[in-house]
């Protein structure tokens, strides 16, 4: 790191911090004494307002009201920001209509050079989802359904909801334990704990209508939520790991109630865990295609006498 960019994030990392010692700095930023020592002496020389402490606990801390001055973004930074805002446009993320606005003000607080750089660079890259004719960082093309803000809005003070959901002409409410929002093959879904049925349920956010909170007389426990989960992940009967063919089959298509776990740094292995219906015929149908369709990087850790026989008649009859 050099010596601007470091001085630079020392500088936040002591603002945050009522107290911190020499000692703490070297480790945090991995430098030695002297280095620690001039770096904070050259912060208190650009005025920020540090007082020694004295003694073998001794340190500094900052004194109220201190203003750090003006952040400033590196050239790699503002590439990454800039590539960030463009990998992600058209992907019906939350809060777009902000993103006009931070665009403008990144571009505005940058040099010309660095402008004619990020210029070139959003001439040259393209991602999924991209209008080649019209590669404009600003586009806003594809908002994401309006109860998406809403409902994170709503979860942000509280996980307990009662949504409105619509289910084919009827539209239903029951309560729920907020787990995850995730997008998925270009659906925003709801991962949730029915608070009624007490079992893990999915739904897509466009079938959502309202949300409101749901009172707290009648809540489960989150401990006692999350004992459910467990014993009913217990339940499940069939186990997959998947390899990086597989993730890519999976990626295109699976059923909305099954997700994968990665267990490596490079997403290229994952587990599969879910239970299966043996008595639902059509359950058992979709999920025999399903497994043909990941194709043959997958290995089975468990799975029902009956999928497996249910496997092996569809195989027959391809052969056949």
């Amino acid at each position: 790191m050099k010596k601007v960019e470091r001085i630079n994030t020392v500088m936040r990392y002591i603002n945050n911090r009522a107290h911190f010692t020499i000692s703490e700095i070297m480790q945090e930023f991995n430098i030695s004494r002297s280095t620690a020592i001039r770096d904070i002496r050259e912060i208190e020389t650009m005025g920020m307002p540090l007082v020694a402490e004295s003694g073998r606990d001794g340190g500094y801390f900052v004194m109220n009201n201190s203003v750090l001055p003006a952040i400033r973004f590196t050239d790699s930074e503002i590439k990454a920001l800039f590539i960030a805002f463009m990998a992600t446009k058209n992907k019906q993320l939350p809060y777009l209509r902000s993103r006009h606005s931070l665009a403008e003000k990144l571009l505005g607080m940058i040099s010309k050079n660095q402008q004619d750089d990020l210029v070139l660079l959003n001439q040259i890259l393209l991602f999924e989802g991209t209008n080649p004719n019209n590669p404009d960082l600003l586009d806003l093309s594809d908002l994401p359904h309006p109860m998406l803000e809403k409902l994170i809005q709503a979860l942000l003070s509280d996980s307990y909801l009662l949504p409105a959901i619509k289910e084919g002409d009827v539209i239903k409410s029951y309560p729920i334990y907020l787990l995850h929002l995730y997008h998925d093959k270009g659906i925003w879904m709801v991962e949730c704990f029915d608070l009624k049925n007490e079992k893990r349920r999915f739904f897509p956010i466009d079938n959502l209508t309202d949300i409101k909170p749901y009172p707290a007389r009648k809540r489960l426990s989150e401990k006692k939520i999350l004992e459910k989960l467990s014993s009913q992940e217990e339940a499940n009967n069939l186990v997959l790991e998947l390899g990086p063919m597989a993730i890519a089959q999976y990626k295109k298509y699976h059923p909305l109630n099954v997700s994968i776990s990665y267990i490596n740094p490079y997403q290229t292995a994952a587990i599969l865990k879910t239970f299966v219906n043996l008595n639902n015929n059509e359950e058992l149908t979709e999920i025999t295609n399903w497994l043909l369709f990941l194709g043959e990087d997958v290995k089975f850790r468990e799975m029902p006498e009956e999928l497996i026989e249910s496997l092996q008649g569809r195989l027959r009859l391809f052969l056949s």
